[in-house]
């Protein structure tokens, strides 16, 4: 059993979503939803997040995917899309790598393909800065980030920012140690399952050549650059994530036929 908690939408083929760092599994919006119209949707909280059980230390990429095979195992189906968006991204492309039969498409929004061995550091430091100084010390900073600054007064950043500030500064951490050592993208010209490259035109957490290098490193990938959107895409423009995400599970759909 992996523990991990999670919820599950719809009927028909499997498919996964998996969230940033520091959220859970309520921070889709309409999402799931709209994907359960043709899809077993599941949602879950890594560990460490929402009502999933607290992370190991040293946090450890490996840890995640673990859970996330062990998870899939529970269910009687066959392998399953993963939409990841930023840290679930990752987890993503680690997943597709180290278990292919797991994985029949992939959609990877806000991520890169590996964390240059230059921004380790810093990445470590978002974790260390929580727990000496407590999650107040890092949210203003996580926000800015993560949204455009005229979304940053809405309803739903103060939704964020409350999840944010109710985390565990340990399960930050632990996160944060097991992002530091992303590092998938020799990896991924082996991968064989339809992808789509999701990238916000104002991302200020991943740039725009990280996507396109990762883009690169995936065999007939699409990348999709969203106009206007930041990191935290599925948030502040759920509706346009939305579309492009019923479109290509409907197009594999499509194919499939």
């Amino acid at each position: 059993m992996s523990g991990l908690h999670y919820q599950i939408t719809g009927t028909g083929p499997l498919l996964l979503l998996l969230h940033p760092v520091g959220l859970d599994s309520r921070f889709w919006g309409a999402i799931p939803d709209a994907l359960a119209q043709r899809n077993r949707v599941v949602t879950i909280d890594f560990r460490g997040h929402g009502k999933s059980p607290d992370a190991y230390r040293p946090g450890r990429m490996e840890t995640h995917v673990d859970d996330i095979v062990r998870l899939m195992g529970e269910f009687e189906a066959g392998p399953a899309a993963i939409v990841g968006i930023s840290f679930g991204g990752m987890v993503a492309q680690n997943l597709a790598c180290r278990r292919p039969d797991l994985v029949s498409a992939l959609v990877l929004a806000a991520c890169p393909g590996v964390i240059p061995q230059t921004a380790r550091s810093a990445i470590l430091k978002r974790g260390a800065d929580a727990e000496s100084g407590g999650m107040k010390s890092v949210v203003d900073g996580t926000l800015s980030r993560w949204f455009t600054p005229d979304y940053l007064s809405t309803e739903a950043v103060a939704d964020v920012r409350a999840r944010l500030l109710a985390d565990s500064p340990a399960n930050w951490a632990a996160t944060w140690e097991a992002v530091s050592e992303h590092d998938a993208l020799a990896e991924l010209e082996a991968i064989r399952a339809p992808a789509l490259l999701l990238a916000g035109e104002l991302d200020e957490a991943t740039p725009l050549e990280a996507k396109r290098a990762l883009a690169a490193a995936i065999p007939g990938s699409r990348l999709e650059i969203l106009a206007g959107a930041p990191h935290m895409m599925q948030i502040e423009c759920g509706a346009r994530l939305s579309a492009s995400l019923s479109t290509f599970i409907g197009e594999l759909a499509e194919g499939e036929r």
